[in-house]
C-alpha cells in the first residue's frame, strides 16, 4: 500500500493540537540509517487506510517530499471516544535486516470439514494473528490456513500449518506449539420446559377410612 506524508516542522503538544484542528495527524518515522523524521498526514485518508488489514500487516510505501521509502506501521494512538487519530509511528525497513511482525491468519474451509458438516461441532479460532520473523521481501500480507481436515475431538496446532518460505514463527513463553484452532462438541440440549411439564406429578394416595 502507498500513502503520502508531509514534513512537519514544529513539534510539541500545542503544535500537534493546531495540526489536528486543520485535519492533519502528526507522526514520526524512525529506524534505519536516517534520523527520526517528523511527518504529518491527511487525517481522513489515514482513517480510511487504518480500516484496511494490509495497512497494519504489510510493508508500506511512503511518499515523503517526492521520495519513496519502505516503512512499517508500528503504533497508533486514538482519541478515547472521538473518531480521531492522535499520533502515528512508522519504522523504516532495511531490506537486509530481518523484522518481527504480527501477521493475520485467514481461516477457510471449516464449513466443509467433517467436524462441522457431519458432526455438528463448533470451531473456535483461538489465535487470529501470528508473530513472525523474516526479511522484508518475504513478509506475507496474511497466512492462509485450511480447516477442511478438522475432525471431532481434534485441534490445530502451530506445527500443523505450513508457513511461507523464509518465514518463521516467533513463539514466546512455554507454549512452543500453541493451539490455533480447537474443535468443540456442543453440549446436549436440556429438555424444554413444556416436555418436562408433560409428565404429571403422581396423585397423592387417598386417606384411609376409619
Amino acid at each position: 500500500m502507498k500513502f503520502v506524508a508531509f514534513e512537519r516542522a514544529k513539534q510539541g503538544t500545542g503544535a500537534s493540537r493546531r495540526l489536528r484542528n486543520t485535519g492533519k495527524t502528526p507522526g514520526i518515522v524512525y529506524g534505519g540509517e536516517g534520523q527520526p523524521q517528523l511527518i504529518e498526514l491527511d487525517h481522513n485518508a489515514l482513517w480510511h487506510a487504518l480500516k484496511k488489514e494490509a495497512f497494519h500487516s504489510s510493508i508500506l510505501e511512503m511518499d515523503l517530499g517526492g521520495k519513496s521509502a519502505k516503512v512499517l506501521l508500528r503504533d497508533v494512538q486514538f482519541h478515547p471516544f472521538k473518531q480521531l487519530v492522535l499520533h502515528i509511528d512508522f519504522q523504516r525497513v532495511d531490506a537486509k535486516t530481518k523484522l518481527t511482525m504480527k501477521v493475520p491468519l485467514h481461516y477457510s474451509g471449516e464449513e466443509e470439514s467433517q467436524a462441522v458438516k457431519f458432526e455438528q461441532c463448533l470451531v473456535n479460532h483461538i489465535v487470529t494473528e501470528l508473530q513472525v520473523s523474516c526479511l522484508p521481501a518475504d513478509l506475507p500480507e496474511f497466512i492462509a490456513v485450511d480447516l477442511s481436515g478438522l475432525k471431532k475431538g481434534t485441534s490445530l496446532h502451530l506445527s500443523d500449518i505450513t508457513l511461507p518460505k523464509g518465514v518463521t514463527a516467533v513463539v514466546r513463553g512455554n507454549a512452543t506449539n500453541p493451539v490455533l484452532v480447537s474443535v468443540v462438541t456442543p453440549a446436549e440440549e436440556a429438555p424444554e420446559p413444556a416436555a418436562a411439564a408433560a409428565a404429571p406429578a403422581a396423585a397423592p394416595a387417598p386417606a384411609a377410612k376409619k
